[in-house]
């Protein structure tokens, strides 16, 4: 699924300038960080949306200072396990 958002011209512009190609990189990290901070997200559903392991998302949560702490049936909402762990 694609996601389009509109924002202002000078601020997309700014963060293009300052991202540079990491620009959509960046807005679905932020997402994935807020989506797992409301509770809409389980860890696991995070690792999936950003491609990486469990232990990725877990630290990638944990350098954004966000917290979880899920029973193994939360994490595995919607992810494969095994496939998760191959990575």
């Amino acid at each position: 699924m694609s996601v389009t958002i509109s924002i202002p011209t000078n601020i997309e512009e700014h963060l293009a300038a300052e991202w540079g190609s990491a620009f959509e990189r960046k807005a679905l990290e932020a997402l994935a960080a807020e989506g797992c901070r409301s509770g809409a997200l389980s860890v696991g559903e995070v690792a999936r949306m950003l491609e990486m392991s469990i232990n990725e998302a877990d630290g990638f949560l944990k350098e954004r200072e966000i917290y979880v702490y899920e029973t193994l049936s939360d994490i595995d909402r919607g992810v494969d396990l095994e496939e998760l762990l191959a990575k």
